[in-house]
């Protein structure tokens, strides 16, 4: 992902999510994404590959579809930092569809409101 619009507008989905937030707890570089105060996104600067540089978005992610979606696309890898198990990093080059990183990010948010007390799941719910 060589486009600040494209960044903007996955920053945008991201914050799109009932009742998302977004705070800087690892300062001002990495971007955390939060619903009820559980992280279900991460957006940061990558790690330089081959003299590029990407943005890098880590996701929750079931961890036998975690495994799939690394087989099936290259800019996806074992979550960078996170439990490698339920955490994927999408990395922003370009190369995951747009669709599918959506696809990704609610994926990610339903898996953590998920562990919330039912009463908090069913507002967040009514609120889409």
């Amino acid at each position: 992902m060589r486009e600040n619009h494209t960044l903007e507008a996955i920053k945008n989905y991201l914050l799109d999510q009932p009742q998302a937030t977004m705070d800087y707890p690892f300062g001002p570089d990495v971007m955390v994404f939060r619903v009820k105060k559980k992280i279900f996104a991460i957006l940061s600067l990558g790690k330089e590959l081959k003299g590029e540089q990407d943005y890098w978005l880590n996701l929750k992610c079931d961890p036998e579809e975690a495994l799939i979606l690394r087989d099936i696309f290259k800019a996806i890898i074992p979550g960078y930092h996170m439990n490698k198990q339920h955490w994927n990093t999408v990395i922003l080059d370009g190369t995951v569809p747009s669709g599918e990183i959506q696809r990704l990010i609610e994926n990610s948010y339903q898996l953590v409101i998920s562990i919330l007390p039912k009463k908090q799941q069913k507002l967040l719910l009514t609120n889409r």
